[in-house]
């Protein structure tokens, strides 16, 4: 099960180069189902795992992300709300940074809230683990998610929590199975930059301690941390040299590896490996695309 709270349309202009205070002509533009949530169900499909995405839906850019999300044969649970979903934008030039723009989103009223958690609450008796990943909607509660990883714990189901910010310290004190923060979430819940591998480790094991379970760090190209401080596990995996075309959503690819071995009792050393392995696959392809299997699986067998 994946609840996802504030998907989204993604769109990507490209561009020759950015010109400041003049016009930026869009050489071709592109638009998908995205936002956390969307992109971590259609990698759990692409992984040949079964699952089914819960999100609120509403206006042209929901009904967009639905027909995309039915194409891919992701399983949808759609709850209508008023309010349009959000559209985010990322411009990618020839070469350089990307720019990327993600609206706050809807504004749910009481009754949608309702509907959400209610069919949560119906799907927790259905599914061993649950995914919560993404942003919050506009104006939400930032304990949405502690809220939601209680009622979970009450159904015996595990929880892994992907957020940020406020949604986040809140969360992890509400004791999630797996935490899975990136280097600027574990930095903002320490309040203190880290640096080094060294002080990655020791955050990510203060976070285990509050938890008390399992803390994965993505690193982006500097591969991943995995600790439980309860259990003195602590290992790290570095990433493959490869040449990334985008970065947007490598962590939830991530995610959906990490989840789909979780699920299926795998070994911790093989979450860490195969995580790595798949962020890293997911990089080398355009934004909004898929790589082959065959490449994760040889990236994995690089990690050691």
């Amino acid at each position: 099960q994946v609840i996802g709270l504030n998907p989204a349309v993604d769109v990507e202009w490209r561009v020759d180069a950015y010109n400041w205070n003049e016009k930026t002509v869009i050489q071709s533009s592109r638009s998908w189902a995205g936002g956390k949530p969307p992109n971590v169900a259609r990698w759990l499909k692409f992984l040949g795992l079964r699952s089914v995405l819960l999100v609120p839906l509403g206006g042209d850019p929901g009904r967009i992300v639905l027909g995309d999300l039915k194409k891919w044969g992701v399983r949808v649970e759609a709850v209508a709300i008023s309010e349009a979903t959000r559209i985010n934008v990322m411009v990618t030039p020839d070469s350089g940074h990307q720019l990327r723009f993600n609206p706050k989103g809807p504004k749910l009223s009481r009754p949608e809230w309702q509907a959400v958690f209610a069919q949560a609450v119906s799907g927790f008796g259905e599914h061993s683990l649950t995914i919560l990943s993404g942003s919050l909607p506009r104006d939400a509660n930032p304990n949405i998610h502690a809220r939601l990883i209680k009622l979970a714990r009450k159904h015996d189901r595990r929880i892994v929590l992907d957020c940020d910010g406020a949604a986040l310290r809140l969360g992890a004190a509400a004791k999630p199975f797996l935490l899975k923060p990136n280097r600027f979430e574990l930095s903002q819940w320490c309040r203190r930059e880290l640096k080094t591998r060294r002080d990655f480790v020791a955050g990510a094991r203060d976070l285990s301690g509050v938890t008390g379970g399992w803390v994965f760090l993505s690193l982006d190209a500097g591969g991943g941390v995995l600790v439980n401080d309860r259990d003195g596990f602590a290992a790290t995996a570095a990433a493959p040299r490869v040449k990334a075309l985008n970065e947007v959503g490598a962590g939830d690819a991530l995610l959906a590896q990490l989840a789909g071995r979780v699920d299926a009792g795998d070994d911790p050393e093989n979450w860490l490996r195969w995580s790595v392995a798949t962020g890293s696959a997911f990089v080398q392809a355009r934004a909004g695309r898929l790589p082959k299997k065959s490449l994760i699986k040889q990236l994995a067998s690089t990690i050691r």
